[in-house]
């Protein structure tokens, strides 16, 4: 069963937080956070991209990288940016985009739960990425940044959320891609023990967003209770941040693929070689969203087209094999394309279906791709079948949005 703990959160002060949240370190490159920190020492840049306090090209896995963003940090809490909550507490984080709202519970994940499974997941890490999270973690000594999870949803914590987001936020504030973020301090300690006991009936949690995260703070806590003879199960070491949202409120938007070459065929070849797995209909020059499962949609030549799947192209009754995203590389990518290795293959990229399609088309249109793919979003459901199977979704299935903001709040290790 699911452990939640609550943890004396180190928090900015209202009148900082809007300087301070920012988007989290995996959705932009340096460049980009160098833009979005210019001339603000306390954006949470600084500690989670600290490498945009050095020139360019330096070595963003050197140690004085590390050092640099915990300086950064114990700076901003010198200056009175951060303070730390005088007992233990959890946090309810809400997000607001394009009228939908999702409610989240922040509060501490188990490292125990991660290593038996009771956190499933559904992606692989990366040993490098992952070791890079690792070293932010032991040099700062905190969880600098939550991960996103997922939990079946209860009623009675719906409620209790409910009661608890009726009253004065602690934040409140909307940032420039026009998503509400709003926060409130649960210091109740009978309202932090029911949901604490709520949680420990739920069987499972599952990462949404954020492995190599979830990999690099379990990790280190297992490193610590490794070093330390006289471990308890009880230090602070033992737990990490994390969002905890109902399942019932998240979306999953669609992930597109864009191919760099027609593996030397022309565009009439592979139209007549995608009608052995696909129903082709063309749609014109606008972009085409597909409707339903196993329903693909190709940009290619100026023209839009439907492929949908044949009967026999996928498996229903296989978490893995129902995927569009396994369709479209069994049945195009692998054999028409010769890309069998998602994670590696140059000439494929991957684009977040908040770009919406006319970056696909964009792409294409500009010559630096001949043909994009545009696939039906995955479900909820869909991924916690394939994390409760044991199985690995295909690389770049899912994108959540809204994304988490970073520096809201902080987990120390001690």
């Amino acid at each position: 069963m699911a452990k939640l703990k609550p943890f004396k959160g180190i928090r900015p002060t209202a009148e900082f937080v809007i300087r301070v949240a920012c988007r989290p370190y995996d959705v932009l490159d340096e460049k980009e956070a160098r833009i979005e920190a210019k001339g603000d020492q306390y954006s949470f840049y600084r500690v989670i991209k600290p490498e945009i306090d050095f020139p360019d090209g330096h070595n963003v896995y050197a140690d004085e990288i590390y050092e640099k963003g915990r300086d950064n940090f114990n700076d901003m809490v010198k200056a009175g940016v951060f303070h730390q909550d005088e007992t233990e507490c959890l946090y309810i984080y809400s997000q607001t985009m394009d009228g939908r709202k999702q409610y989240g519970i922040v509060g501490c994940a188990s490292v125990d739960d991660y290593l038996n499974d009771v956190i499933r997941k559904h992606e692989l890490t990366r040993p490098d990425k992952e070791e890079d999270r690792k070293k932010h973690v032991r040099v700062g000594n905190m969880n600098a940044e939550p991960v996103f999870f997922a939990y079946p949803h209860v009623n009675e914590l719906d409620t209790i959320v409910s009661g608890i987001t009726e009253h004065t936020p602690e934040y409140d504030f909307t940032t420039e891609d026009g998503i509400g973020h709003t926060f409130w301090v649960v210091n109740d300690s009978t309202i932090i023990a029911r949901i604490v006991e709520l949680f420990g009936n739920i069987p499972y949690t599952y990462v949404a967003d954020g492995h190599h995260r979830t990999a690099a703070a379990a990790l280190v806590g297992k490193e610590r209770r490794d070093a330390n003879p006289s471990h308890t199960g009880n230090e602070e070491y033992n737990f990490f941040l994390a969002v905890h949202f109902p399942d019932n409120q998240l979306k999953i938007m669609d992930y597109n693929r864009v191919v760099k070459d027609l593996n030397g065929m022309q565009p009439a070849d592979l139209i007549a070689r995608l009608q052995d797995s696909f129903e082709l209909e063309p749609k014109g020059t606008d972009p085409y969203r597909p409707a339903q499962l196993h329903e693909l949609s190709m940009y290619l030549d100026g023209q839009w087209y439907s492929l949908q799947a044949k009967p026999g192209t996928f498996d229903d009754s296989d978490p893995i094999g129902v995927l569009d995203v396994t369709i479209l590389s069994e049945r195009v990518l692998a054999p028409l394309f010769n890309i069998t290795d998602l994670r590696k293959d140059k000439r494929i990229e991957f684009v977040g279906g908040l770009r919406g399609l006319g970056e696909l088309s964009r792409r294409v249109d500009s010559g630096e791709m001949k043909v994009a793919f545009a696939l039906y979003p995955v479900t909820m459901k869909q991924l916690i079948d394939i994390a409760d199977s044991g199985q690995i979704m295909p690389p770049k299935t899912t994108w959540f949005e809204p994304k988490l903001r970073s520096g809201l709040v902080i987990h120390s290790l001690d």
